[in-house]
Order: C-alpha cells, then structure tokens, then sequence
C-alpha cells in the first residue's frame, strides 16, 4: 500500500462494530452542541420482506428512544409490491422517486434514489443505508456519525465490515462482496491508489455531510458508491474521508447475472472519471482480511511486463530468414 494510504488506513479507520462500543450519550451531546440534524436515507425497490423490520427497528432505536435521528426517509423506486406500505407502518416517511424534483424526470436506479434521498431530506448530515440488511444494525447509524460529530475534518464516513456468503448451502464467513474483490477493488488500486485503504468501496451504508454531498454527480446506477468515493476524494481531501468498521453485514444476495451488470456499470463509472482525469494505471493491489478483531491489508504487485511481437526481434527474424532461406 502507497505510505499515503496506509496512513489514512491507520488514522481514518475506526470501529463500532456494536452499541457497546459506542458512547451514545457523548453522541447525542456532540449532536446538539453542533446543532446537527440527522437525515437516514433508505433507498428502496420491491424490499417488502425487510424493510419493515429495519425501519421498525431504527425508529424505535434512533427517532423515538434516544432523539439521535430527526428523520428517517425511505425513497420508493417505483416499487411493485407493497414496499411503502409496509415501510410507513414501520414507523419511516415514504417518499416516491418520481415526486421528488420532478421536472428533472424519473430514472432507474439505486443512485437516482440516493440523490433524491439527499433532495428530499433537511439534515446537514446525511445517512445512507440499504434497505435489504438483516439481523441487527442498529449500531450502523450511530456508528457511522461518530467521525462525522466528533471531527469537523470529515465529510464523508464509508462503513466497512466482513459480508457473509451462503451458496448453494456452503456458507462461508467472509466470502461476500465479489464485485467489490473481482472489480472493485483492482480499479481503484491501479487508478486512485490512494483509495487503496478503503475496506467496502461499494459497501451501501455511508454518511456524509450535505455540503460536501450537494457538490458531487450521483450516478444513477450501481455505479454511485464507487462514483461518490472518487469524487468527493476530489472534493474533500483525503483526509475529509473516513471509515468505521460496523462488524457484519448481512443482505440478500443477487444472481452472477445481476452481479455482471453490477460490474458492467462500476466499470463505466471508474473508466469515465479515469479518461476526464488522464489517469495512468498503477500496479499494486492491496486486499483485506479480518483476522478478528481488525482489518489486516496486504499489498500485491500486479503490474504486467510484456515481450514485443516476434517480428520485431533481430535474432528472431534472422534465424526464421535463415531457416527459410
């Protein structure tokens, strides 16, 4: 990992991986003293099965107990089942993408929501979480305001956490996250290896100030984490990024079919800041493993050498010309 990077790593990456961890009280303090308001922002497309029990879950926790959460805002992309209804009985504000700045029309896509999330919601401190998560993460919003209240040189807090895979009955601990490992990941170490620390680049949970995210394009598609990470790198320094290790996160998992399109659009994303840029790839790649209690990243050089074309070495075409002749 390039010495930027592993100091960012060491220095930027903190851990709340449950409620013991975190000092709310201190949190709720630092809130008011800044005169903070919270915005959650859960994006949503046909999640009927789980965002009931997620919202119920954050707005008993963070809206109605301990007042850390002043608004908690599920955006409905066009859902086909009964998502805004089960959401608004859980307890969230169920705002439809389409009525959200509509003269600038209706878009598919996760990042489309997110952008209409920011829009439609008031906190100068926004909270971005995906609606599909199981199991309990009611440790994820507080966690992922502590850099955000306790560091006024932080704009923009990725979670990161081991991701749980089961296949065809095989589960495996940390096997998840395989556009991440597979494309991810290898992009942003060759084109912005200062990014190499970042343990989830595509992760869904994330926070951020509004001023810094109304300065930044969302990408409609799957490409807006990995697009908000590049960009606002731009924006904000790397030192106004950071990210908290939030323990596991469990979620549905999509076919390789949806997973290729996933990649597809990340591709795109990366490859279209990389050309405005005039970037030149680089050759390490740093991965991560979980060891227990931390993250440990190993770097790999992965840079390529090359032999030239045959027809272009004396010694080659010499001897085929006397073995012809």
């Amino acid at each position: 990992m390039r010495p930027d990077a592993r100091a960012w790593f060491e220095h930027r990456t903190t851990s709340a991986t449950s409620l013991a961890e975190i000092d709310v009280d201190a949190l709720l303090l630092a809130k008011r003293r800044g005169g903070h308001r919270v915005s959650v922002v859960l994006p949503a497309r046909d999640e009927e099965a789980t965002v009931g029990t997620l919202v119920r879950d954050l707005a008993d926790r963070w809206v109605h107990g301990i007042p850390l959460v002043d608004e908690l805002v599920v955006i409905d992309s066009d859902s086909t089942d009964a998502t805004a209804d089960v959401a608004r009985a859980a307890g969230a504000d169920v705002v439809a993408a389409a009525d959200v700045l509509p003269a600038h029309g209706n878009r598919r896509g996760k990042g489309e929501a997110l952008w209409k999330g920011v829009a439609a919601t008031s906190g100068d401190l926004v909270v971005f979480m995906d609606s599909d998560l199981l199991g309990d993460v009611s440790h994820y919003v507080p966690g992922l305001l502590i850099p955000l209240l306790t560091d006024p040189r932080v704009d923009y807090v990725k979670g990161c956490y081991t991701r749980p895979l089961t296949v065809d009955g095989e589960h495996r601990p940390a096997g998840g996250g395989r556009v991440t490992e597979l494309t991810a990941r290898p992009l942003l170490n060759a084109l912005w290896p200062e990014l190499a620390g970042f343990v989830q680049p595509l992760g869904g949970e994330y926070a951020g100030r509004r001023s810094a995210l109304e300065r930044v394009p969302f990408v409609s598609g799957y490409g807006v984490e990995v697009g908000l990470l590049v960009d606002l790198l731009g924006v904000c320094g790397l030192n106004g990024l950071a990210q908290v290790d939030l323990g596991t996160r469990q979620h549905s998992h999509q076919t390789d079919a949806a997973l290729g399109r996933m990649a597809g659009q990340i591709v795109s994303t990366l490859l279209a800041r990389a050309e405005r840029s005039g970037l030149e790839p680089g050759g390490l790649l740093t991965q991560f493993q979980h060891d227990g209690e931390r993250f440990v990243p190993s770097s790999t050089t992965v840079a390529t050498d090359e032999r030239p074309p045959l027809c272009a070495v004396p010694e080659y075409t010499a001897h085929s010309a006397g073995v012809v002749g």
